[in-house]
């Protein structure tokens, strides 16, 4: 399970620090896509494989389904740690994600998430938590 919240820089080249803790889950290698919120979603070859067949379900008849599976797939990379713990994040995400310098690397259970620091920044003040957490507790969760 991937959890905490790390700050580091991506450089020029695109190259990023994963830190040691995500990498003892992650392995040597593992994928990096798109994801929501205007974020980078990276998951563990499990995990990505598990996510992989749910997307295979979706029914290729259904225009939503077909965008969603695009999304996700058309811009997913296998990503390889290099000897210093560091990805190379191919130009197109970090576009995507807006990264250009400040970066936060944060666990959320079963991937990680890249975030540029000032999107992140933005995200990360949400002040309607209460609300949210009576949204959360009508799916189920209960705190």
């Amino acid at each position: 399970m991937f959890m905490g919240e790390y700050n580091h820089t991506i450089d020029t080249k695109g190259r990023l620090i994963v830190p040691s803790k995500f990498r003892e889950t992650l392995g040597e290698a593992f994928v990096v896509t798109k994801g929501l919120d205007g974020c980078l979603f990276v998951y563990d070859n499990v995990e990505w494989s598990i996510f992989e067949e749910k997307l295979r379900a979706l029914p290729i008849t259904n225009k939503e389904a077909r965008q969603f599976v695009r999304f996700f797939l058309a811009g997913a990379t296998e990503a390889e740690v290099d000897k210093q713990g560091r990805i190379l994040v191919p130009n197109v995400l970090r576009e995507f994600a807006g990264l250009n310098k400040d970066v936060v690397l944060i666990g959320v259970g079963s991937r990680i998430e890249i975030w540029s620091r000032e999107r992140f920044d933005g995200v990360a003040a949400c002040e309607d938590m209460d609300e949210i957490a009576e949204h959360m507790a009508e799916l189920g969760l209960g705190i």
